[in-house]
């Protein structure tokens, strides 16, 4: 009976630290962004409000030195201050300089236009540049604010912080797969977001789809996998003689001849394709056409699609 009891009480007390738990986290709710207090650089314009004296209002530029001319102040050193510390400062010397009270004085200033403290986007988007900073930014709206990525961009993007420039962030986005990856990190005033070129290899000749397929890096790419993907071969190819044309670290080009249907057999080892590298299947067995589609191959002077592989 003592057993029963001490169980149960055991159980009732489990069950009331759960629910003050989750309680708890209920209330606190998703974790949400706050704005970073963006600061004040040089060539920046700032809006100056003083609350009952419109002659004192205005438009000033911050010099290079980060000093704004105030009226009747002068030169007023507000680089590296939030809009808020700004205000305050200004507020302070006018009441200083006994040009304006202290009850009655007040001061705010909006920052009208960001010089320097752009966000950069660099590399595989769809538009690349500069774009702005105001508010709380986080990298899929930067990414999508630029056209989003191009279909050779890597789901690795590179973010370097302007406040840690030697140790950039590398983080998946992958808004496209499966199972989508749109990381939640928030992008400061400075950062500079990098969209790398993927690798790829092509799938030319005798398939069902040739083009270009995607390398995620997440899993190696083999002629089995890659046959498969391209849709096998077509009628009248000849996988017997495959070549794979892959370009050296010398810039020479290396022709790889292997046999497909050896490899479906088990009877062949499977072969790892790499960035860059040109899988041909010849349509005819025939040694003119064989060269002519690997010269084909090597010049690629034709568009071809381009296929992004599905990963989870």
């Amino acid at each position: 009976m003592a057993k029963t009891f001490v169980l149960a009480a055991a159980i009732g007390t489990f069950i009331l630290a759960y629910a003050v738990t989750g309680a708890a986290q209920e209330a606190a709710g998703p974790a949400t962004f706050v704005a970073a207090p963006l600061r004040i650089g040089s060539g920046d314009l700032i809006e100056l409000t003083v609350y009952d004296n419109p002659d004192l209002t205005g438009h000033f530029r911050v010099d290079e030195k980060g000093n704004v001319t105030i009226p009747l102040l002068g030169p007023v050193h507000v680089e590296g201050e939030t809009a808020a510390e700004a205000g305050t400062t200004i507020e302070q010397q006018y009441v200083a300089a006994q040009i304006l009270t202290a009850p009655t004085a007040h001061a705010t200033i909006f920052i009208a236009e960001y010089a320097t403290q752009g966000i950069l986007v660099s590399g595989e988007a769809k538009n690349p540049g500069l774009y702005p900073a105001l508010g709380v930014r986080t990298l899929n709206d930067v990414i999508i604010a630029a056209g989003g990525v191009l279909p050779t961009a890597s789901s690795k993007v590179i973010i370097t912080r302007k406040t840690d420039p030697a140790n950039p962030i590398t983080v998946e986005y992958s808004p496209d797969a499966l199972n989508p990856v749109v990381p939640r990190i928030q992008i400061f005033p400075g950062d500079t977001i990098s969209i790398p070129v993927a690798g790829s290899v092509y799938v030319l000749g005798g398939v069902s789809k040739p083009g270009l397929y995607i390398l995620e890096g997440l899993h190696t790419l083999t002629v089995e996998k890659a046959m498969a993907l391209a849709g096998g071969s077509t009628h009248g190819a000849t996988p017997n003689h495959a070549h794979i044309v892959r370009t050296l670290d010398n810039g020479k080009k290396e022709d790889i001849l292997f046999n497909v249907g050896e490899i479906y057999k088990g009877r062949a080892s499977d072969l790892a394709l790499k960035d860059g590298d040109i899988l041909y299947i010849p349509i005819s067995n025939t040694k003119l056409a064989v060269e002519q589609g690997i010269a084909s191959a090597i010049g690629m002077g034709t568009t071809v699609a381009t296929y992004r592989l599905a990963y989870r």
